[in-house]
């Protein structure tokens, strides 16, 4: 097997900086495709946590003057991972969230940060740090977008291109005015490149400019090709079909084993499940749950906004309550939805438990200890909380959307009689089906021992990364072998 060289290019990556499941990808990916030949580096921006964290750093290359100020590219191997860091303080040396500043607010220079972003990107693809000229440049949702643009217009070498975009519904559009500024040139401005309603569109140029697209299920592919779901992009994506394919993410299924967790209290695999009971208790004392061993707990780890279901999930509470089921909580989000949740633990204390935030060791506790794991959203690319839940053995409940229909096998009578089902899957995302699924997910939980063969089904799902890496493998080559011939 011949080595293949990809750079990857990212606004986030685990552990350093995380805002949601990119960063977890991003992370992931890397040595998944070491087995399939593909040597991976990753340019992601120097935030202080990054540049912190660092080990043996070395300078690769530099720039007098990258959007208002000197800049280098840091090179260094930290946490397993292959990494280029672009060190350009005065653009990204701010604590905190790598996109919001203090006010709540996006930070006002984010269209020169992430175009600095994609333009190093396209120079390290071209071969600017000697001995490095990777065969594909990957670039990771809008902030890497204009990776691809700048190779595009730019001249020298050119690898292949990748846009992979993790939710289409986060664009990146930013005023015409700054076309010059970001460094693309008048004629990019056009309806075949950067332009999109008249604005800069960030992602859009990735998608309309890349090689390759990719997202991150194959439903999700389908969908975004509607006028439902396209979010304005559907006619490009029609368009560009035959270059866009869906490659289902995966886990890190090291960091996410219970049987080797170091962030739990109690340790199990799927032969071995008792153990689970002892993770329950533990959280149940941690949120304020009452310690009871029978209650059916509900998990839920999400962002708290529309997207994730989250306002039906409130008005489902009342219904949960009625059948002695419990909820547990983790996440952050909408100011509303979060207080909506607040309001709700302290009306059913001891039968809802809410924190609001996020924690990693309560993250991969709430996989352990709940019973099941409601993911309502209205639409999800992919989600890795479900998958997450299936390695842990919590049965997730979900809306019938994108990755989530792509990963959860419906326990319905036809496939339990079959022994497939591995969650509960339910359509439209609504309140009165998000009810019945709800009921649903109660019947199978009094049916304990036809919970215990459910359980052990969705322990037994492969959620690792060795089939998608593999896939991803196959496009990088193809892609080459394409642009050779």
């Amino acid at each position: 097997m011949s080595t293949f060289s990809v750079l990857s290019v990212a606004s986030e990556v685990f552990p350093f900086v995380k805002t949601g499941g990119l960063a977890d990808v991003v992370a992931a990916l890397p040595p998944a495709l070491a087995r399939e030949g593909v040597t991976v580096h990753t340019l992601v921006p120097g935030y202080p946590a990054v540049i912190d964290a660092l080990i043996d750093a070395t300078t690769v290359h530099r720039y007098a003057d990258l959007h208002g100020g000197p800049a280098r590219v840091l090179s260094s191997r930290t946490a397993g991972l292959e990494l280029f860091v672009l060190d350009a303080p005065h653009l990204f040396g701010r604590p905190g969230n790598p996109y919001i500043g203090p006010d709540g607010k996006d930070w006002p220079d984010n269209a020169l940060r992430f175009a600095a972003l994609g333009l190093v990107g396209a120079d390290l693809g071209r071969g600017a740090v000697a001995g490095y000229s990777p065969d594909v440049v990957h670039a990771h949702d809008w902030q890497a977008g204009l990776a691809p643009a700048f190779l595009h217009y730019g001249e020298g070498r050119r690898p292949g291109t990748v846009m992979t975009v993790h939710n289409l519904s986060f664009q990146g559009q930013f005023p015409k005015t700054l076309l010059g500024a970001i460094g693309l040139p008048p004629h990019a401005f056009s309806v075949d490149g950067a332009e999109y309603y008249g604005m800069i569109g960030y992602l859009k140029a990735g998608i309309a400019l890349a090689d390759r697209i990719t997202t991150v299920s194959p439903t999700y592919a389908a969908e975004i090709r509607s006028l439902e779901h396209g979010m304005g992009m559907d006619g490009l994506l029609r368009e560009r079909a035959n270059v866009l394919s869906g490659i289902l993410n995966g886990i890190d299924d090291v960091t996410w084993n219970p049987a080797t967790d170091t962030l739990l209290p109690f340790r199990f695999d799927a032969r071995r499940r008792k153990a689970r009971a002892a993770n329950k208790d533990a959280l149940q004392a941690r949120l304020g749950l009452a310690q009871d061993p029978d209650a059916l707990v509900f998990g839920v780890v999400s962002r708290l906004t529309w997207q994730k279901g989250m306002d039906l999930l409130i008005d489902a509470l009342p219904l949960l309550q009625a059948h002695g089921a419990q909820l547990a909580l983790l996440g952050s989000g909408d100011a509303k939805i979060e207080q909506g949740f607040v309001a709700a633990a302290q009306a059913y204390r001891g039968r809802v438990g809410v924190e609001i935030g996020y924690d990693e060791s309560l993250a991969h506790l709430m996989q352990a200890g709940t019973d099941a794991l409601l993911v309502p959203s209205r639409f999800e690319p992919c989600g890795l909380t479900q998958l997450c839940a299936l390695r842990y053995g919590a049965i997730p409940v979900v809306a019938r959307v994108g990755g989530l229909a792509d990963t959860v096998i419906d326990a319905n009578e036809m496939a339990l009689a079959a022994n497939t089902g591995t969650g509960v899957v339910f359509a439209p995302a609504s309140l009165d089906a998000l009810g019945a699924a709800i009921e649903r997910t109660v019947a199978l939980w009094r049916d304990r021992a036809l919970w215990r063969r459910l359980q052990g089904r969705a322990m037994a799902t492969d959620v690792s990364w060795a089939r998608p890496a593999a896939r991803f493998a196959e496009l990088y080559r193809a892609l080459a072998t394409s642009r050779d011939a």
